[in-house]
């Protein structure tokens, strides 16, 4: 089973695909994961990315489209995979297309985790950890039981995600609307899209998506 996890940052793809990953065996391939892994292993196209980076540019369809075509050609690959964070534009989409027609290959789903901006937006700017052990809380969803101290090591100090703030993350939901939902009408003449409520609690989404795909 091939499939794409779309939505905007904080949505939950990361979780959702970490979870089919377990469950179902799929292989999940997300662009930044695959480019450092192509650059570390000193891949030809791992090279040309490592030399545009180092050079300060942005790494080019072309570059990322070559590095996912290696990817899939490894064997655990070809058990199913989930792409994550890609395709982002209407170009990629198409690139997408020919690579996985001539591999042989076929897109299952496309599922979507819609959101509502503003709840996301208080999702992902009430996030706080534990500076020492991780533990995850949340302004208003979950706060220790005794304030300033980390319920599960007893730690006083905590931190947050400088990126976790409201400008970037309405920024990054503006890039979202902007780019990459305009290619969901390229799948949907297919009828491999679902959208699934990414709002819910996170056993609920992965129920949905366990119905999207079924058994």
């Amino acid at each position: 089973m091939n499939l794409i996890l779309l939505g905007p940052p904080g949505a939950g793809k990361g979780t959702q695909a970490s979870r089919l990953m377990k469950e179902r065996g799929l292989v999940q391939l997300s662009t930044g994961d695959m480019l450092r892994a192509a650059v570390a292993a000193g891949t030809p196209v791992g090279l040309q990315a490592k030399a545009v980076m180092e050079s300060g540019g942005l790494v080019s369809d072309e570059i990322v489209n070559g590095i996912l075509s290696e990817r899939l050609d490894q064997d655990d690959a070809r058990a199913g995979f989930i792409l994550d964070g890609y395709p982002r534009t209407d170009v990629q989409a198409h690139a997408l297309d020919a690579m996985l027609a001539a591999k042989g290959l076929t897109l299952d789903h496309v599922v979507e985790l819609v959101v509502d901006e503003d709840a996301l937006v208080e999702r992902i700017t009430g996030r706080f950890t534990c500076g020492a052990c991780g533990e995850g809380y949340h302004d208003r969803f979950k706060q220790p039981r005794v304030a300033d101290v980390c319920d599960a090591c007893g730690a006083s100090n905590f931190k947050r995600r400088a990126d976790d703030n409201e400008a970037t993350v309405r920024q990054r939901m503006a890039e979202y609307r902007a780019k990459t939902a305009p290619i969901i009408p390229h799948y949907d003449g297919r009828g491999i899209v679902a959208r699934v409520d990414g709002m819910a609690d996170m056993d609920a989404v992965a129920s949905a998506i366990d119905g999207v795909l079924g058994g």
